[in-house]
């Protein structure tokens, strides 16, 4: 009688999969935490950031309470802040819709900000014993190369079919560990380079072991090269303090605190003129850096000016900070880079 697919990974998982992660409760809370936080970002990178966020704010209601500068705060150096930023809003509204009480259901789940179908389905899983199929990135892998299923993932056509078979490949019991199996199969053993097949529960009746496509599977999408910003940080200093503003809520580092940009160093002196209503002489341009985003890279040369008194802001989105205080704020990584080396 052959071994399912389910099967084999509840065997594998008990025996070899992860069971000692903070998030690995029934509280929701710290599922749910741990599902937003685990999009785009690895185990070993999110595990910190959890602690850090928890003891912040250790439950639903403290998360909702505070306020945005707080959360962005919690959350600054993880990246993606609008997964900071719906995680707040999420906070919110369990709290005025749901009376603080966390929904249960992947249908009433995927209304919350942030929370997509496979979001969704681990944290209705892991919470509260749901039957539900995932579908995040370690699980399109596995199933990709279990199946040899072509085409990159990411196209529609591509997602329903993995969609269809997740679905089908549900157990009717121990879905918790199966689950869970899915998961640590796709971090710890078919990892997107040199998987280790040998160790592989699946490995008996793998297509893409069986056809050695296992470099090629799943298909990666179409690389384009990434398009190129340039952009020039206003270092404007008093003593220990710096001039920051508060970026706009939507885009990048949207609801981050920042330094004063424009596009050239000619024009700095007349950004901090017309914005500032200050004279300023800036030193010679340090040496610019680059920071990558998903979608392009940004070339950034830092530029530093000293002012003899700290101007007023009448402007409630611009502020002095000292240079320690700065460091408790939500800032983009590149800033609190620029910052660190000042101190």
């Amino acid at each position: 009688m052959t071994v399912s697919f389910a099967e084999r990974l509840i065997v594998w998982q008990r025996r070899h999969g992860r069971h000692d992660l903070p998030w690995q409760v029934t509280n929701p809370y710290f599922v749910w935490l741990s599902e937003v936080m685990l999009q785009q970002t690895q185990v070993v990178t999110v595990i910190p950031y959890f602690f850090r966020f928890i003891e912040r704010f250790p439950d639903v209601a403290s998360l909702a309470a505070a306020s945005q500068d707080d959360v962005l705060a919690a959350w600054s150096g993880l990246g993606y802040y609008s997964r900071a930023r719906n995680l707040h809003r999420a906070a919110q509204l369990i709290m005025s819709r749901f009376s603080g009480a966390f929904p249960s259901s992947p249908v009433e789940l995927i209304e919350l900000p942030g929370v997509g179908r496979s979001t969704a389905a681990a944290i209705a899983t892991f919470s509260f014993g749901a039957r539900a199929a995932i579908l995040d990135g370690n699980v399109k892998r596995v199933l990709t190369r279990w199946a040899g299923i072509p085409g990159w993932p990411g196209e529609l056509v591509v997602e329903n079919r993995l969609w269809q078979l997740a679905e089908s490949l549900l157990p009717p019991g121990n879905v918790e560990t199966y689950t869970q199996g899915l998961m640590d199969l796709g971090s710890l053993i078919c990892t997107r380079s040199k998987p280790s097949c040998g160790n592989c529960p699946l490995a008996t009746d793998c297509v893409a072991l069986a056809t050695d496509q296992q470099a090629v599977l799943p298909t990666s999408k179409s690389r384009k090269t990434l398009p190129e910003r340039h952009v020039v940080l206003l270092m404007i200093r008093y003593e220990d303090q710096i001039l920051l503003e508060r970026r706009p809520p939507a885009g990048i580092w949207g609801g981050l605190w920042s330094l004063p940009e424009t596009t050239d160093t000619l024009s700095a002196a007349a950004i901090c003129r017309q914005r500032f209503g200050i004279d300023i002489e800036f030193e010679p341009a340090a040496a610019d850096f680059i920071h990558v985003f998903t979608h392009f890279r940004l070339t950034i040369m830092p530029l530093t000016g000293w002012v003899q008194h700290a101007i007023s802001v009448a402007d409630t989105q611009t502020d002095w900070f000292s240079l320690i205080d700065a460091q408790t704020l939500g800032l983009p990584a590149p800033v609190r880079r620029l910052l660190d080396l000042m101190q």
